[in-house]
């Protein structure tokens, strides 16, 4: 996939100077870019447009980027959102990744940098759309809540569904079974029941008995992790 070709772009800056810089650099580059120049404005724009990247000042006169991207991670908007800011402080940075931002701008910056950072965090965007999760060669549509496995389709129930969304949405992470309860079962864990054992078991006999490489892991005395096990 070309990146840049058409794909459009959000850029948040009330800055006129630096807004027309980007705008023109980007536009040069071959994306289609809308600049506000309000928090406001932002704020309204990134919540009902439809962007493969929103480029947010964090100083703004009136909603702060800060605010924004809260805003938008609480609607369960995946967005690739990229900071610009005058501040070069490590708090900052930190607050904003904390946030749910995906890349970090220091000004004044080159323009080839940002170029390329744009470029990475789209192709990553374009990689893994919103509704399309992916591990390995599964894959979990959300919206029509089909499975497939090497392009098999696998035919799982609404627990089972659920239960590898959380998963495959937090592979890398360590989940305990009393969060696995909580999230899919809508439960407080019982240490007694095993009822979460059985559910993995089940889900790993449909999605990773007959595929390779593994994908389900057990965690001893912790709980289960989605990633991929070569061996």
């Amino acid at each position: 996939m070309q990146v840049g070709l058409h794909m459009k772009i959000l850029v948040v800056e009330d800055e006129k100077k630096t807004g027309d810089y980007i705008k023109q650099g980007l536009a040069e580059s071959g994306f289609v870019v809308e600049l506000v120049r309000t928090g406001l404005d932002g704020h309204h724009r990134a919540m009902i447009g439809e962007y493969e990247l929103i480029i947010l000042d964090v100083m703004l006169p009136d909603i702060d980027g800060w605010k924004i991207l809260s805003s938008l991670r609480e609607y369960n908007s995946h967005t690739p959102v990229l900071f610009l800011t005058a501040r070069d402080h490590v708090n900052d940075r930190v607050k904003g990744l904390e946030l749910g931002a995906d890349d970090y701008l220091v000004k004044p910056f080159a323009f080839a940098e940002l170029l390329a950072r744009v470029r990475t965090l789209i192709r990553r965007g374009t990689t893994v759309p919103n509704n399309i999760l992916h591990i390995a060669d599964l894959e979990l549509d959300i919206p029509s809540r089909i499975a497939k496995r090497s392009g098999r389709t696998i035919n799982l129930t609404t627990k089972e569904f659920t239960l590898l969304e959380l998963m495959v949405r937090r592979q890398g992470e360590v989940l305990p079974r009393s969060l696995i309860a909580s999230q899919v079962w809508d439960m407080n864990f019982d240490s007694d029941t095993n009822v979460i054992d059985v559910a993995i078991r089940r889900l790993r006999a449909k999605i990773d008995d007959d595929f390779s490489p593994k994908l389900i892991q057990t965690v001893r005395g912790m709980g289960y992790k989605m990633c991929i096990n070569e061996s």
